[in-house]
């Protein structure tokens, strides 16, 4: 497994349903020749993505990238994912936002930033649109709910018909399951996610085949599914209101992002008052692992321009 860094506390805190874990940074001293945060720069809130995730898994490597520019960080494992219990209920858009604003709740936070990756950045617009009187920033990694389809064009009906056939049947669950039989299989379901063989490492590979074996997000994930995959469209549709978001917005998208088309992260730009787009040069949708080397440097850059 990926050894769990020594800079971060892994705390617990107790919502009405069960417990959530969570991974936190607290804020350090700037790198030298960086400019420092100002006093009370928003905590930065990140969310990782469904399946195979966690928030170790997605935020590792990055929380104390940016706790070094003087931001507490905070990461959480979704309910049934990582160390956090899973909810008594079925998970569903609305169920996990209200999760997520639970959490904000019993954290205390105010004035944040959120970001969140592929699920995440669904929550994290949901959340935005929700409290935008609360939310600093927004930041958005291959983020859902940017299309009313699963894929756009001619083949939008028929693979919405056959993916809501698929949920349905937990034939998408048990898919992701068969890629845990094996490093080879894995390793090959990756790819089109994280498309450097250099970033695709053995311990990232025996880090999510524990997740897989040992937590329950894949089953909670096929519960999002079915509430979200829709007979013709998605449920979850903030294409259709990412107008609203008033608050600063950074995209970062891969270039070969197979699961949210590019296009769909240009438009969603298009349409934001104060958003700014990164199209990350060879990366996939998991871009935060692909191409750390940009899109740290990516959000440290913007999380400067909040503080």
């Amino acid at each position: 497994m990926i050894p769990e860094p020594a800079s971060h506390d892994r705390r617990t805190v107790a919502l009405p349903w069960g417990d959530v874990s969570y991974l936190e940074w607290q804020p350090g001293t700037p790198p030298s020749g960086s400019p420092r945060p100002a006093a009370g720069a928003p905590t930065v809130l990140l969310l990782h993505g469904g399946g195979l995730d966690s928030a170790l898994l997605s935020w590792g490597g990055i929380g104390g990238e940016l706790a070094a520019a003087g931001h507490r960080v905070i990461a959480p494992d979704h309910p049934g994912y990582g160390a956090s219990t899973r909810a008594p209920w079925r998970a569903s858009q609305d169920r996990l936002l209200g999760y997520v604003a639970a959490l904000i709740d019993a954290l205390q936070l105010e004035h944040y930033v959120i970001g969140g990756l592929s699920l995440g950045g669904g929550l994290a617009i949901g959340h935005a649109l929700g409290h935008p009187q609360r939310v600093a920033g927004l930041m958005l990694l291959g983020s859902y709910g940017l299309m009313r389809t699963i894929v756009p064009g001619r083949l939008a009906a028929p693979v919405q018909l056959l993916s809501w056939l698929s949920t349905r049947a937990g034939l998408l669950a048990l898919g992701t399951r068969a890629t845990l039989r094996s490093r080879a299989l894995l390793d090959a379901s990756l790819r089109p996610v994280v498309r450097d063989p250099a970033q695709r490492t053995p311990e990232l590979l025996d880090a999510i085949l524990a997740e897989g074996r040992r937590g329950t997000g894949i089953e909670v994930f096929a519960e999002w599914q079915r509430a979200e995959v829709g007979l013709r469209t998605q449920t979850t549709r903030y294409s259709e209101r990412v107008g609203e978001l008033a608050m600063p917005v950074l995209i970062v998208h891969g270039q070969h992002d197979s699961g949210v088309p590019l296009a769909a992260a240009r438009a969603a730009a298009d349409t934001i008052p104060d958003a700014q787009l990164l199209v990350v040069p060879e990366a996939g949708h998991w871009v935060q692992r692909d191409r750390p080397d940009v899109v740290v440097p990516a959000m440290q850059r913007y999380l400067r321009r909040l503080a």
